[in-house]
């Protein structure tokens, strides 16, 4: 393609764009501003693997588990890039599964918009599970089904007035996460400096090294919790989602992309130093929240009680994550013929309304199934969130690395948010991923979330070929450089 036809191109696109570079046929409404892309931004990167799951992890590796968050988070800044790149380029609901469409070929987009939705279901039902399961710590009456189904509703029909009251629901549950985490580390570091509280005797900076070194169990067992490291991260992705919604993408988006080193700098790396200089990482036990194990060091009362209503709003704020990006994921697959034509339609207020109810519902049959049969089979199920979630960032770098040599051959326009270093920082994601993988089958316990891939990978080709042979038209390779397609993504 010559200099002139990409000018063509990018001419053409404009045409059918509005003024942001979002396909002006796509149907939604521009209801999130700055304030909360960039809370949703912050809220993606801190869950419930932050709060509880750190204990674990903790124990595993000692102080050493700081250099495997700051190594992961490096990753994930690097992936965060690609993914903005390809924003940039062209700012679509879509997002990655529509890139995969594009630059990976039709069968990509089909298996990465479908393997993000199931993520999303899943993660929905445990984390309304465990939202409900934190409901019984203050009134263990009542019965787990009740609070699950209330939750589920209150979010579901959240998610339907509006996006912007989607927003506003994860602005509020970020700012508590936020607010939580800085409170701990200010408390911490009075406590280091100042020597308060019955922990003052004993915190210090020198406690990250001063029981058997900063790696104790040598580097074998900090490579090990990189799975867990990296389950922590799951979802940061989700503002690529947004970005046909944001009411200035180009602006907002690039914005809340490079918050995400000083991010993981505050929220993972100091909580957890200003943590283990107050408590020795010898006391941590596997599944007790480091954060309780700080509170109680220091002898704050209702540290259980505040821990816990912190990881209730994490796990609310995960399920209307899950409600907001699977009707967008549905609706992209019913739009491109991947998926049930009747999923298409939205609301009067540009909502995706029937693909919202649709995972509403298997969400509430996932809780049920949860609650009468909690066995090895649905673990299985669960498992999966974190090869599936990892996927999404495979399928991010590899759009990336290709849109990238389209666009230095001159095939394609220039991202205006190129990424740093690309495409050896891209490169580097894969090959850590990959390793992060490996570790999986390793690990006996984590090795359960790679038995589901291959199950999930023929289920797909299979579906794919079987649909393909109904409507080939669906699944054959686009031209996305004609504006009629443009108008159709």
């Amino acid at each position: 393609m010559t200099s002139e036809q990409v000018a063509d191109r990018t001419a053409g696109a404009a045409e059918v764009r509005d003024g942001s570079g979002q396909d002006a046929s796509e149907g939604y409404q521009r209801g999130l501003g700055n304030r909360q892309i960039q809370m949703i931004a912050i809220g993606g990167a801190i869950g419930t693997g932050l709060f509880l799951g750190a204990g674990t992890a903790i124990h595993k590796a000692g102080p050493s588990l700081i250099l495997a968050y700051a190594i992961a988070g490096l990753v994930i800044f690097f992936i965060m890039r690609a993914l903005g790149e390809l924003l940039m380029y062209r700012p679509v609901s879509g997002s990655f599964s529509d890139y995969a469409r594009e630059f990976l070929g039709p069968f990509w987009g089909y298996v990465t918009g479908w393997t993000y939705w199931l993520f999303w279901v899943v993660t929905g039902i445990t984390e309304v599970t465990a939202a409900a399961k934190y409901v019984q710590f203050w009134n263990p009456h009542i019965p787990q089904w009740a609070s699950a189904l209330v939750f589920t509703v209150i979010l579901y029909f959240a998610n339907l007035i509006s996006v912007k009251l989607f927003g506003e629901l994860e602005f509020w549950f970020s700012m508590v996460k936020v607010t939580a985490i800085i409170g701990m580390i200010l408390v911490g570091i009075g406590v280091i400096t100042l020597g308060f509280s019955k922990a003052g005797d004993t915190a210090s900076f020198s406690q990250l090294w001063s029981h058997h070194g900063f790696m104790p169990n040598g580097i074998g067992s900090t490579l090990m919790t990189l799975q867990i490291v990296m389950f922590a991260f799951l979802a940061v992705e989700l503002v690529g989602v947004t970005a046909g919604e944001a009411t200035d993408p180009k602006k907002t988006l690039p914005k809340a992309i490079n918050t995400v080193p000083w991010r993981i700098a505050v929220f993972y790396l100091g909580a957890l130093i200003i943590i283990l200089a107050v408590v020795p990482w010898t006391e941590f036990m596997p599944g007790v929240s480091p954060f309780v194990a700080a509170f109680a060091k220091i002898g704050l009362p209702f540290g259980a009680g505040i821990v816990n209503f912190v990881v209730l709003t994490a796990a609310l704020s995960s399920c209307n994550s899950g409600m907001y990006s699977t009707g967008r994921m549905l609706r992209d697959l019913s739009l491109n013929g991947q998926g049930p034509k009747f999923l298409a339609q939205l609301s009067p207020k540009g909502l995706p309304i029937r693909g919202t109810t649709v995972s509403a519902v298997l969400m509430l049959v996932g809780v049920w199934i949860n609650y009468q049969w909690p066995g090895k089979a649905f673990d299985y199920v669960v498992s999966f969130a974190t090869i599936s979630g990892m996927w999404a960032w495979i399928v991010i770098l590899l759009c990336q690395l290709r849109f990238r040599r389209k666009a230095d051959r001159g095939e394609l326009p220039q991202s205006e948010f190129k990424a740093p270093g690309a495409p050896w920082t891209s490169l580097f994601a894969l090959a850590f991923i990959g390793m992060v993988i490996v570790l999986m089958g390793i690990d006996k316990d984590a090795r359960i979330s790679l038995y589901c891939a291959p199950v999930w990978g023929a289920i797909m080709a299979g579906s794919y070929f079987v649909l393909k042979a109904r409507n080939p038209q669906a699944f054959a390779r686009k031209d996305y450089s004609a504006p009629e397609v443009q108008e159709a993504a």
